[in-house]
């Protein structure tokens, strides 16, 4: 996509077919049942104005998910198309995420990066995130996931 005038505005659920269709499209990106459009609009109802989409020409070039836990923020799913990348678009939905997060009162923001994923460092580095070798992340699967995908 030629360089195109940008809209960031905050994610709403029906934005959703188009961000998920988004997510799919960007590679480290891994989906899972826990992001359907039920779990969306759960994360999105408790994390209000914190997440945020880029558009050019009505068309969905960009998003990203942001919320916290009171004491830390969390940034999840950041993408952009690949051929609307080098463009400022990601650094732009990290900033307005990175502002929302600070006027909520948190002071730190993580991220979670798959380790192949080597174009996401890369980006994150840029950024002046810094990796951190000495902490380890584990999950399990605790119950059902709510919504549909």
């Amino acid at each position: 996509m030629k360089r195109v005038n940008i809209n960031i505005s905050l994610l709403k659920i029906d934005a959703y077919d188009d961000v998920r269709a988004l997510w799919q499209e960007c590679t480290g990106v891994y989906l899972s049942d826990a992001d359907s459009r039920g779990n969306l609009q759960i994360y999105l109802d408790r994390n209000p104005d914190m997440s945020f989409i880029a558009t050019a020409e009505g068309k969905a070039v960009g998003a990203v998910l942001a919320g916290h836990d009171g004491r830390r923020g969390y940034i999840h799913h950041l993408v952009v198309h690949p051929d609307c990348r080098r463009q400022g678009i990601g650094g732009k939905l990290v900033q307005r995420c990175l502002d929302v997060l600070g006027a909520a009162g948190i002071q730190k923001s993580l991220i979670l990066i798959f380790n192949d994923n080597s174009e996401g460092i890369a980006f994150w580095k840029s950024l002046g995130w810094t990796l951190r070798p000495d902490v380890c992340m584990a999950s399990k699967v605790i119950g059902q996931v709510r919504g549909q995908a």
